[in-house]
């Protein structure tokens, strides 16, 4: 597994190339899977704003259309160090409810969560 630090680093830099023209809040994310592979995303905002991808979701279509589909670990990194948004974390509840998500800001600071714990009572696959 990558350590924590790598995917941070990671989330950082791909953070760099967001497209926030409108909220000016750029978010970087860099996941992880199974068997060591990272995926990075970043936020792609639109004039139409409802068409805006979050860096989480970005990451994951990436990965999905790379053919993995097995997450262990997703680094998203804001000025603040939010935990990703609600459409976010049904996405990636549909690949790994026990996911580790960390969350880090621009001074260092980071924390780590289960998916479970940011989602509870998530609608998954089985409930259909």
């Amino acid at each position: 597994m990558t350590p924590k630090h790598d995917l941070i680093t990671q989330a950082l830099q791909v953070r760099q190339q967001a497209h926030v023209p409108y909220s000016h809040f750029s978010v970087g994310a860099a996941l992880q899977t199974t068997s060591g592979q990272v995926f990075t995303g970043c936020n792609v905002e639109n004039a139409s704003y409802g068409l805006t991808i979050c860096a989480e979701r970005g990451a994951v279509m990436k990965a999905v259309s790379e053919g993995a589909r097995d997450f262990e670990a997703i680094a998203v990194v804001s000025e603040n160090g939010v935990t990703p948004c609600g459409a976010c974390r049904q996405v990636l509840a549909e690949f790994n409810l026990e996911l580790r998500v960390i969350v880090a800001d621009l001074e260092g600071n980071s924390r780590a969560y289960r998916l479970s714990e940011l989602l509870p009572q998530a609608f998954l696959p089985d409930h259909l």
